[in-house]
């Protein structure tokens, strides 16, 4: 009998993401330039006087979200009992190390490394967005992941419910606390409106819809009628978001493109160390390389669309915290997918250990 495994692919709109970001870029950026009263105009749109949250963007932000929250089943909790060791190795790295370890690498690159081509303003605004990007744990990509690494799917289904209900309580502390520490001042209010906005409404309402529908329509019907309805509209969804978050920085990724190069170091670092740290500890650990490599790149990956979302709430859509988180999106893609090839590769010198 051949060990041989073959290699999986993404599928067609997975597989070429970097790609679409990119024509998104170049889209948004060509609005921005030839049309800049009306994408101030749509920048300027809020749900209310004063809430900093964008209409458009949160509503396609909810679109994106939703439809990721339906798939979470919090009743896989209880096997957590059953292989402790995977989960406590994925969220001492999610919680203790990543958000902290971004924070220090913010500091380090962005307000002393970076800072002859950076302005003391922009490196902190930068900092911030970094931080963002960090304290939210990736949640739809990571079933992407954790398939091409052969990932036990109802173990990254844990990892996933369990970090969105961490979510919930540490996400807004961590930010508040991480940006003051690097002299970064965050409008509590608005941090918790964007929590509430982003992350409460749409975990609620997807989890009371997923046991309502379970409960009436069965799961037949709710995996494979109900859930691929939401395909089509995320994924436009999340092009048109990149469209106008482009759009609205369009200033700033033609006027500073070496920023966004200079952002892509301390993010790509952050990846590569988190990821090296979560598979090494669940090595150490004895865990099964099924729950290890799911859980090395669910330490490594983030939470981008909130990410996106919260700073340009906190910070303005064209601000450097937004671009920060933007520039992310660019690199999560094609660093993620190098990171499970190594995993893949690694599967021989992982397992002799076990």
């Amino acid at each position: 009998m051949s060990d041989t495994i073959v290699p999986k692919r993404l599928a067609f709109f997975e597989r070429y993401l970097t790609v679409w970001v990119f024509l998104c870029m170049v889209v948004g950026v060509a609005l921005g330039k030839l049309a800049p009263q009306f994408t101030t105009l749509v920048s300027q749109l809020e749900f209310s006087q004063g809430s900093h949250v964008n209409a458009p963007i949160a509503v396609l932000i909810w679109l994106m979200i939703y439809p990721m929250m339906l798939k979470v089943d919090f009743t896989s909790l209880g096997g957590v009992a059953k292989k402790p060791k995977g989960l406590a190795v994925t969220l001492f790295v999610n919680w203790l190390v990543k958000p902290f370890s971004m924070a220090f690498l913010g500091w380090l690159f962005m307000q002393h490394i970076f800072s002859a081509w950076i302005s003391p303003e922009l490196a902190k605004e930068y900092t911030a967005g970094l931080i963002i990007l960090a304290a939210a744990p990736c949640t739809a990509m990571v079933f992407v992941w954790s398939y091409l690494t052969d990932g036990d799917p109802v173990y990254t289904l844990v990892q996933v419910a369990v970090n969105d209900l961490i979510m919930l309580i540490a996400f807004a502390p961590i930010v508040m606390f991480l940006c003051g520490v690097t002299n970064v001042i965050v409008p509590s209010k608005v941090l918790v409106t964007s929590v509430v906005v982003f992350i409460v409404i749409p975990l609620v309402t997807g989890g009371l819809t997923r046991a309502v529908l379970l409960k009436t329509r069965g799961p037949d019907w709710f995996e494979h009628k109900f859930l691929i309805k939401f395909q089509p509209l995320t994924i436009f969804a999340l092009l048109l978001t990149l469209v106008l978050i482009f759009a609205f920085q369009a200033e700033n990724l033609t006027a500073r493109w070496l920023a966004v190069l200079l952002l892509a170091v301390p993010i790509i670092i952050q990846v590569y160390f988190n990821s090296t740290l979560a598979y090494l500890l669940m090595r150490k650990l004895r865990v099964p390389h099924n729950i290890a490599s799911p859980g090395a790149l669910i330490g490594a990956s983030n939470f981008f669309e909130l990410a996106v979302a919260v700073a340009i709430t906190l910070f303005g859509a064209g601000s450097g915290a937004a671009l920060a988180t933007v520039v992310g999106v660019l690199v999560e893609v094609p660093v993620m997918l190098s990171i499970c090839n190594i995993c893949n590769q690694s599967r021989g010198w992982y397992q002799a250990k076990l």
